[in-house]
This record gives C-alpha cells, sequence and structure tokens, in this order.
C-alpha cells in the first residue's frame, strides 16, 4: 500500500543492494560502455509537504568501479581517470529541490569528482513507495545527469585513426534509488 507524499517525510539512507548508482561512456565514438559503482552510501532528509525543504548526500568510493572488464576497471582507477588512491570519495551533496510535477523532481547539488566540485542538476523522477516485508518504509527514485568528464579534470584520451578520439566527453550518470526510512 502506498503511502501519501506528504507522510514520506523523514530521514533515508540508501539500501546499497537495491540502489545501482551507474555511468554510459561513448567509446571509440561508435558504442557505449555502462558500468557502476558498487560501494556508496547515502543519506537524505525528504519533505514530503515541502519537496524544497529536502535535502542529501552521496559518497561513492572511486576504487569500486565496474565495466565489467577488469584491466579496464584498473585504467579508469588511475590517474588518467579517477585516480582513486588520491581522490578516494566522489560526493554529491544537494543545494535544492524543486518539485516539477507529481512525479518529477530536478535535484541541484554540488558534485565533486578529484578534488573538482561543479553544480550539476538531476531530474529524478519519483517511481513511489512501499512498506517492504520487513516492515521498511521505501521510496524509490530514477534520475540522471550527463557531466563534462573535462570538467572534472579527467581528460586522458587517444586519437583514432579515422578521426575523433577513444573516449567521449559527456558521461551519463544513471541513478535507480531505492532508501529506506530511518525511526
Amino acid at each position: 500500500m502506498s503511502v501519501p507524499l506528504a507522510e514520506l517525510t523523514g530521514d533515508y539512507v540508501l539500501d546499497p543492494t537495491h540502489t545501482r548508482i551507474g555511468f554510459v561512456a561513448r567509446h571509440a565514438m561508435v558504442t557505449k560502455v555502462r558500468g557502476a559503482f558498487h560501494e556508496f552510501e547515502g543519506t537524505a532528509h525528504l519533505d514530503g509537504a515541502d519537496p524544497a525543504g529536502s535535502t542529501g548526500q552521496v559518497v561513492i568510493k572511486a576504487e569500486s568501479i565496474d565495466t565489467g572488464v577488469e584491466q579496464r576497471d584498473q585504467h579508469l582507477r588511475t590517474n588518467d581517470f579517477l585516480d582513486a588512491p588520491n581522490f578516494p570519495d566522489i560526493t554529491f551533496r544537494t543545494t535544492g529541490v524543486e518539485q516539477k510535477s507529481d512525479t518529477e523532481y530536478r535535484v541541484t547539488g554540488d558534485l565533486t569528482i578529484k578534488d573538482t566540485t561543479k553544480p550539476v542538476a538531476i531530474d529524478f523522477e519519483y517511481t513511489g513507495n512501499a512498506v517492504d516485508p520487513y516492515g521498511n518504509l521505501r521510496v524509490g527514485l530514477e534520475g540522471s545527469v550527463t557531466v563534462s568528464r573535462k570538467e572534472f579534470g579527467i581528460t586522458w584520451n587517444a586519437a583514432l585513426e579515422g578521426g575523433g578520439v577513444l573516449v567521449g566527453d559527456k558521461i551519463v550518470l544513471e541513478f535507480d534509488v531505492s532508501a529506506i526510512k530511518q525511526g
């Protein structure tokens, strides 16, 4: 049974076993590589009556990047890309929430990758809520945002023989969130 939006007010934590934080990058200008981060934590305060009063933050472990190809993942962890040994965390902290419709929200915030912080706006769809078999109230959100990796100091690339580059600049960050109400 779904709970009315106003009754969702409270503090939440991301459920890492039912949340996916992923990405899509263009490769060799002809295909896409998809991947995900497997280690992260996040908290949020949702204000169902006044969504603008909602806040949240996510901390992602850069070393947990996974594209399904270990050699590529190892390269992505180096200074050419995420420099996970020196910058172990990728963070997002909200600066605002705007309700666009009954189910659509724009969440603005500061995204930090490799010690560079840029403002981003992530469009989320509220996918619903439910009480699970263990009595936990869960809310679901899906969203994405496209960022320029160069803006975060991630500039490594290789030229292709026929023109173009190996790795595209635009990266789509994807969020499929299941959050559990606390208390």
